[in-house]
Formats: C-alpha cells, structure tokens, sequence
C-alpha cells in the first residue's frame, strides 16, 4: 500500500522502515514532517493510507478531504482516538486502526520516574551539582514506603504502576468503572474515587479521554485532596483542568505536579521551540512553579515501545490490504 506517514520524526522513519523490512518491504511510505490538519490533507492525495500521530487532526473536515482523495485507512500510531471524528468516518467508509497496547512498562516506568524526581528533586540536584553548588536546603524528601498512592485507570499501564508502587512499600489505592482481579493480587484495594480523593498522597492518572474523564481533575476534585498531594499525569492533557491545578499549586493544596501530557499540547510537544516565544500563558505559569516537572510527551519513548508501536501500525495496515479490517480496528459503526 502506499502509505502517507504524517507528524514524521528520524525515529518514526528508522521504526516504521525496519518494520517495514521484517514484513518483506511491502509497504511504500511518503514522509511528511507536517502535521495533518485541513492544509496538509492535500499532501495524502493518492496514498491507499494515511498514518497519523496523537496531535494530527482526523476531524471531519480532514477525513472528507482524505476520503475524496482515495484514502481507505487511518493507521494511527497511538492508542487512543480522541482526536478522530467516528461518525464522520462511519460516514465516509474510513477504516481507522490503532495500537491498543504497545509497551505499557514504559509509560509506567516514566510516571515512576516523575514520581522519583519530584519526590528527591533530582532535576534540580543535577542543575546544582553542575554548577558546583552541593548545599542540601531544599532538596528534602519523604520516603515512598507507608505512603498511600491512587491509581486512577487500572488497564496495563496503571496495573504496572500498582506493581511498582507496592514494590516501594505504598498502600495502594484504585478507581476505576472495570475492576480487575490483577490489582488485588498485587495486594492493592479498590474504592470509590472519593475515598481515593482523599486518602492518597500521590494520585497518578492512567485513564482514557472520555467525556465522562474530562477535567477528572478539576476544582472540586482538588479540594477534596490531602493537602501536599503529588499528582501525576501520563495518560491524556484534558483529564486535568490544568487552571485548576495552578489554583491548588498556588494555596498549597497541590504540593507537586508531574506532567507528561498537556491539554492544548499540539502546539507545543514533539517541536523545538527553543528559539520561540512560548505564547501559552497556562504552560508557561506551570513551568515556573519549582514543585512542577513536565517531560514533552515522551513516556512511551523508548526503544522496546517503538518497535511494538511500528510492528502493530504495519501490522495494521497488511491486514487492511489482505482483508479490508485492520488488525486492530477502532469501531466506527453507529452506536444506539
């Protein structure tokens, strides 16, 4: 198939094309740097499929000009499909495959490593220790063992940070509408996510996007906390209302925040802008917090992950040209 790879970085190129190699070099791949939004769409004219990441534009609006283009599949490279219109693609006959699960260790890894950093301040430990300064004001932590540690979202990623909270010692708590056996084997509890509010001195989130998760993470949820909370974000930007979070950092009730993920991200994670004026007042106010770490996006970064995440995409798309449906396919059909 000829494939149209948007949002391209030097390691989606490496991945996909070794990928691509291990399948017999099937597949005929366009590179574009772009993001797909309604002014790039135009570049997918005569490609088969249209590979896209989490901050590409699949509205309405883009799906149709794909789809007059004589584009059949979306093969996401992500798990999650918020930014895709379902109903328009339902519409317009677009299949729409996806990764559901590619390396969940690393996701949880990283929202550990957060946890870590923040708790022992390594980030600025570093930033001193380079400079020659080895004073210890301000770099007081706690220790993890005893402490009582939330997990909202308990699929694979938020079970493997269950796994590891436990191994430090923590109580663990969990909140989730599908409870799983494997979260009280590893001798961790559910309770309602009031309880787990109120209880937890860290709360990590692992939950999809739903309109029933939008802004979880809000005001009212905020001041039912412990104050001094540790929150940690690794799953989706809009779970947490990121103005209310700098309301809780501002009177204490928020005592740390780790964020790998950002609500209006599209227009900062994945580019270099070094050199630019960040003009987001909301992510700018967050960085300037000492209690905050933000990493650009990059929990599923590693080697281990990408591999999956090439190995799936392509699988994908060799079932969509052999049988029509992609390996793992997202349902666009009418719901109700």
């Amino acid at each position: 198939m000829k494939i149209a790879v948007f949002s391209t970085r030097p390691y989606d190129r490496e991945f996909l094309d070794h990928a691509n190699e291990a399948a017999g070099g099937r597949h005929a791949f366009s590179w574009y740097e772009a993001r797909l939004n309604a002014n790039t769409a135009n570049l997918a004219r005569g490609h088969d499929c249209v590979c896209a990441f989490v901050n590409d534009q699949l509205g309405a609006e883009v799906l149709e000009i794909l789809a007059g283009q004589g584009t059949r599949l979306i093969a996401l490279r992500s798990a999650g499909f918020n930014n895709v219109d379902l109903e328009a693609a339902r519409r317009l006959g677009l299949s729409i495959g996806r990764v559901p699960a590619y390396s969940p260790d690393a996701i949880a890894e990283h929202a550990v490593a957060l946890i870590l950093s923040l708790n022992r301040k390594i980030h600025k430990a570093y930033a001193r220790v380079r400079e020659g300064n080895f004073a210890l004001e301000g770099l007081l932590g706690f220790d993890l063992k005893g402490k009582v540690a939330g997990v909202i979202g308990t699929g694979r990623i938020g079970i493997n940070v269950a796994r590891i909270l436990k191994g430090f010692g923590c109580e663990v708590l969990a909140s989730d509408p599908f409870e799983t056996p494997e979260l009280t084997q590893i001798g961790g509890r559910y309770v309602p996510r009031e309880e787990l509010l109120a209880r937890c001195d860290i709360i990590s989130l692992h939950c999809p996007l739903t309109p029933d998760t939008h802004h979880l993470i809000g005001r009212e949820a905020i001041r039912t906390m412990k104050p001094g909370v540790m929150l940690i974000n690794t799953s989706r930007g809009a779970v947490m209302d990121a103005r209310a979070v700098i309301a809780g950092l501002k009177s204490g009730q928020v005592g740390y925040v780790g964020l790998d993920v950002y609500e209006e991200e599209e227009d900062l994670f994945f580019e270099d802008l070094s050199e630019q004026v960040i003009r987001d007042d909301v992510f700018v106010r967050l960085m300037t917090f000492p209690n905050v770490l933000i990493t650009g996006h990059q929990g599923f970064f590693t080697r281990e992950a990408m591999t999956a995440i090439a190995g799936t995409t392509l699988a994908n798309i060799s079932a969509f040209e052999e049988t029509g449906t992609p390996l793992h396919p997202v349902p666009v059909e009418r719901r109700g």
